[in-house]
């Protein structure tokens, strides 16, 4: 099992490289990062966007731009257009979000023609999460794309937690479906959805993980809330992936971590899609870009 990421980067030197392509890559973080994993040997790099941008960048960073392919092109849609064609066409495995809005980021993903959607698929944003307050890795979402989850797509975004732990190396990741309390509260659409997906996976409709929900987070990842509560549950104080009710509840706990924690790491991607797509916020850390890469790359096919 798998437990911090530098265990992900050693993996990741000794599979076969993946080839990363980033959209409208012309910002120092993006590029910095690209440039990093290429050193690290997990990732081929292919920058698209202004040759002139990406060489200044270089060129402030000291960065040998030889170790990079850069493919010109100066107008930021067009760009992202051409990221994502390219990883259709299998010239990329995975794609990175430059300094485009994330917006413009997935619409070029969900293009009907040229995008990367499959038919009825259903795009959930992923994150891994290494805490030092925490024992192991824990995996979650929805932070970024689906605001609120229906039922049908939180069985979808469990399945996606479930697909990452397991590229961990977490043989039956333990899933915790998170509410405003563990009681079965039928007055609560979440405790409601959590019952029925903690239900399916008993009945194996949702194989390879055990799952528990409704769960608070205290108790979803604190053996002493455990504990004090009494709550009997195989997942409780030891969860592996959290199922957030909707965007906002995610999102904060997402960002709570990256700005009050000291220590913590994080990496985030689009699961769904034809090929994984890194999916951070421009303002993140090139360490957090980097983890991302390496995430995606894990999650490759």
């Amino acid at each position: 099992m798998i437990t911090n990421f530098d265990q992900i980067f050693e993996l990741l030197r000794s599979k076969s490289k993946k080839r990363l392509v980033a959209a409208w890559a012309v910002d120092d973080h993006t590029i910095t990062a690209a440039y990093k994993a290429v050193e690290l040997g997990i990732v081929d790099a292919t920058l698209v966007g202004d040759t002139e941008k990406i060489m200044a960048v270089c060129e402030h960073e000291k960065l040998d731009p030889s170790k990079l392919t850069i493919v010109h092109n100066d107008n930021e849609l067009k760009s992202i257009a051409q990221a994502v064609e390219m990883v259709r066409n299998g010239e990329g495995d995975i794609l990175m979000k430059g300094l485009c809005s994330t917006d413009k980021y997935m619409r070029g993903i969900l293009n009907k023609e040229k995008g990367l959607l499959p038919p009825k698929a259903v795009l959930s944003h992923v994150c891994v999460l290494q805490n030092p307050n925490y024992h192991k890795l824990v995996v979650l979402g929805d932070m970024a794309v689906i605001p609120l989850p229906d039922l049908k797509q939180k069985i979808a975004i469990a399945k996606y937690l479930v697909n990452t732990a397991k590229s961990l190396q977490i043989e039956k990741p333990k899933l915790a479906i998170i509410a405003a309390t563990e009681q079965m509260l039928e007055g609560m659409p979440a405790c409601v959805d959590a019952a029925i997906i903690s239900k399916k996976v008993d009945r194996g409709e949702i194989p390879g993980c055990v799952a528990d929900g409704p769960l608070t987070l205290d108790v979803a990842i604190s053996k002493e809330a455990v504990e004090i509560k009494k709550l009997a549950s195989p997942v409780a104080g030891d969860a592996d992936c959290l199922l957030f009710p909707n965007i906002e509840s995610a999102n904060v706990f997402y960002k709570v971590n990256s700005q009050l924690c000291v220590g913590v790491k994080q990496a985030a991607i689009v699961a769904g899609a034809m090929a994984p797509c890194v999916l951070s916020s421009r303002a993140d850390s090139i360490e957090t870009k980097l983890n991302s890469i390496a995430l995606a790359a894990l999650s490759a096919k």
